[in-house]
């Protein structure tokens, strides 16, 4: 499957230029604070309760995505070049203004290898992760250790708060220093992130259990992967519980904690070598078939709103849409 390169021409954008218009109000600082308070829904109007998500690109060659609301929003890893973030960020309304920080999953080079050129040329930033990740990122990496000047520690199953949202980091195997996915809340619902991870253990297992969009790895086809000219020694670190996950634990998996609260899955880390979208999606689309689900294609079509559940298999180099989550009305307070 070639994905072509998206175009963001007539395409919806968030609405920050008339928020810069309007007064604003007091803030708190939210990086000078770690006091923890259960998330509530602070806004009445629909309009207000609107998230969006964005994936910049998913793979081995660079990882980043972007989360938020009308107030502002938060980036998820940075894999790619700060000026491609910039851009695209740019091209669905973003400005670099309103992102607030980078939350990192962990310190291998395809999620955080730009990270630091990022918060260079945003200073404003400021870069969410474990200690052990921050001096995983020094150990490995030929990056400036200014970046500890931006560096705000968070700790794991421990909720911090960023703008709009509460997050919170929980462990995921994977042979990184530190490994971590994230479960970020808004107005009631939950968005989890869990790339780079052998095996779904009972934390992680928890916190994906209760997400209404959930980007989870779906990284290899088994077959491919025995076949394919990657070295014994490689093929084996892959199928660990500290490696990567396979399409079909990845279909199982979602089959198992499949319910009406879930409304978005998008695979993510799909393997140029060892997959393709193609197998993944009917691998995990045969699986929430056979659970009685009607699978979409996150394409807004007439069909797609009709089905119970939105799959997509994210591009390894190109951008998303910009997808507008919206509240369920009739179930939301």
């Amino acid at each position: 499957m070639t994905y072509k390169k998206i175009s963001f021409e007539g395409q919806m954008t968030l609405p920050f230029d008339e928020l810069d218009s309007a007064p604003k109000p007091i803030r708190r600082n939210v990086y000078a604070s770690a006091e923890i308070k259960p998330s509530k829904p602070a806004v009445a109007n629909p309009s207000d309760r609107l998230l969006y998500y964005l994936s910049l690109a998913s793979g081995s060659s660079g990882n980043s995505c972007y989360l938020g609301t009308k107030n502002g929003g938060i980036l998820i890893d940075a894999g790619l070049k700060a000026d491609e973030v910039e851009a695209t960020l740019k091209a669905n309304g973003i400005e670099m203004k309103h992102v607030k920080a980078v939350i990192l999953t962990h310190d291998h080079a395809d999620h955080v290898k730009h990270v630091y050129t990022l918060v260079r040329n945003n200073k404003h930033l400021r870069v969410f992760c474990t200690n052990r990740v921050l001096a995983g990122i020094m150990r490995r990496h030929n990056i400036s250790k200014r970046l500890k000047d931006y560096h705000i520690p968070i700790f794991k199953e421990i909720p911090f708060k960023i703008c709009d949202f509460e997050i919170t980091a929980f462990e995921v195997p994977h042979d990184g220093s530190d490994n971590m996915g994230f479960s970020i809340a808004f107005d009631n619902r939950n968005f989890v992130l869990a790339t780079d991870l052998g095996e779904v253990t009972e934390r992680a297992h928890h916190y994906m259990s209760l997400a209404n969009y959930l980007v989870i790895e779906a990284n290899y086809d088994l077959q491919m992967l025995k076949m394919g000219r990657y070295p014994d020694y490689l093929k084996a670190r892959i199928q660990t519980e500290i490696g990567h996950m396979d399409n079909t634990h990845t279909a199982s998996f979602l089959k198992e904690i499949i319910n009406p609260r879930l409304s978005h899955i998008f695979l993510c880390h799909l393997s140029k070598d060892n997959n393709t979208p193609e197998k993944a999606l009917t691998a995990v689309r045969t699986a929430l078939e056979e659970a009685g689900k009607k699978v979409g294609n996150a394409e807004n079509t007439i069909s797609d709103r009709q089905a119970d559940v939105q799959l997509m298999a994210l591009p390894r180099f190109e951008s998303t849409s910009l997808f507008v989550f919206r509240p369920d009305l009739e179930t939301q307070p």
